[in-house]
């Protein structure tokens, strides 16, 4: 799979909507063809990682969190709008102009650590999808393990058909999980005033939710994701002049808001869930995916919440993990100029979830270390993309304004800050 298969619209009737639309003829349902690309980025953002965060945080700190949450999904959209910026002003994605602008030897490292990241978010998301084949039908994690690789590669295969039906999938897919985390929340009975509190009033207290803080960041900011994105906007659609560039910069922008802002519901719903569910009635302990489907039933008096909970962890690990493979190709592809099938790939990053499952190592331990590993490749994404979309030579009339280069360099030091807390708190135990 190439790289411009991630990106090009090949459907004549969508791209004549959309050359339409960017010159100014209205048309019924004109917007449509410029959605999409942020939903496929949206899915690393509600992984089965998200799972383990946002549930502890709920049950230990009740909705004390919340404001974390959101303000993670708000530096989401920027960082996201920054990569589908990047892909449309320059045709290429992030890892080939990493590529066509850094030493050799340095292209191969950022290699190499990307494809440890995406291995190892792959890893969080394939395990998230066994787990929930576990819990829902009983099935050994060995056996989930091997269903998830099966069905992740046939749902691969829908590149065949066009890169808009896989679109089509994954957000009915990210649909269906905020509609199950939506009914979760509404079960639980959230109370408004504390929810509100969370929200609003940023606040932590103890030094253990601050490391669950940057956890939360941490398993929200996904690296391999901020190299597709670019590559989902590359040449997705032609544009013929600087004023068609910044309307279609405008419905980017737009597609991330709404990607970004339902990723965002999902995992405030599921951390505002926890609180109502496991930390009101005094579950303070409640930590794992696999205690919070047991519990759900019992302590909210529906045998439909436990149902919904492992249904929405399928759904999401299964996307999630089909959206980390097409990750690893940009990456591959975009780094090094190779590629490798489909088939292969998504072989090579199913052996360490089956390795984690094979050695009996607890699922919960490889979700954090997952996220801990992950924290690493943040950086390295995140410096040069600031970098790169701040350069007017490479992005004409869609380089970023001098607040937004502020606001992203304060965000990038945030991040690099508690991702560094996290490695020295879980190096440490302090």
């Amino acid at each position: 799979m190439s790289v411009s298969m991630f990106s090009a619209i090949s459907n004549d009737a969508i791209r004549d909507k959309a050359d339409a639309t960017l010159s100014g003829r209205r048309r019924r349902w004109g917007w449509t063809p410029f959605f999409g690309p942020a939903l496929i980025a949206a899915v690393a953002y509600i992984d089965p990682g998200n799972f383990a965060t946002n549930i502890e945080a709920g049950s230990r700190y009740g909705y004390t969190l919340l404001w974390v949450v959101l303000g993670a999904n708000l530096m989401a959209m920027l960082i996201q709008t920054l990569s589908a910026r990047l892909g449309l002003a320059t045709g290429r994605n992030l890892p080939e102009i990493i590529r066509d602008r850094y030493p050799r030897p340095l292209v191969w490292c950022y290699w190499v650590q990307a494809e440890i990241v995406a291995i190892a978010t792959d890893l969080a998301e394939f395990l998230g999808a066994a787990l929930a084949f576990n819990l829902l039908f009983g099935l050994s994690l060995m056996e989930g393990a091997l269903l998830t690789g099966l069905i992740t590669y046939l749902a691969l295969l829908l590149h065949r058909q066009g890169f808009r039906l896989m679109e089509i999938v994954i957000g009915a897919m990210i649909m269906a999980v905020a509609s199950g985390f939506l009914l979760e929340m509404l079960l639980g009975t959230p109370d408004l005033a504390p929810l509100l509190e969370g929200l609003l009033l940023p606040s932590f207290p103890d030094s253990y939710s601050l490391y669950l803080a940057a956890g939360i960041l941490g398993a929200t900011v996904m690296p391999h994701v901020i190299y597709l994105h670019s590559a989902l906007s590359q040449n997705r659609i032609q544009t013929r002049d600087e004023g068609q560039r910044k309307r279609l910069m405008r419905y980017y922008r737009i597609d991330v808001i709404v990607g970004m802002a339902i990723a965002g519901l999902v995992n405030l719903s599921m951390l505002a869930m926890a609180a109502a569910v496991f930390h009101a009635q005094g579950r303070l302990d409640i930590a794992t995916i696999s205690d919070s489907y047991q519990l759900l039933s019992p302590m909210m008096g529906q045998q439909l919440a436990s149902h919904v909970f492992g249904l929405a962890l399928l759904l999401a690990g299964l996307s999630s993990s089909i959206v980390g493979t097409l990750s690893g190709q940009v990456i591959m592809q975009g780094f090094v100029n190779f590629t490798i099938p489909i088939w292969l790939r998504r072989l090579v990053t199913m052996l360490p979830a089956l390795a984690v499952i094979m050695l009996g190592i607890s699922e919960q331990k490889a979700l954090v270390a997952s996220q801990v590993i992950l924290s690493f490749g943040i950086p390295f994404a995140l410096i040069p993309l600031l970098c790169f979309t701040s350069d007017r030579r490479l992005m004409g009339n869609l380089v970023n304004s001098r607040s937004v280069t502020a606001i992203g360099g304060a965000i990038c030091t945030l991040i690099i800050a508690l991702n560094g807390y996290v490695l020295f708190f879980t190096l440490t135990g302090h």
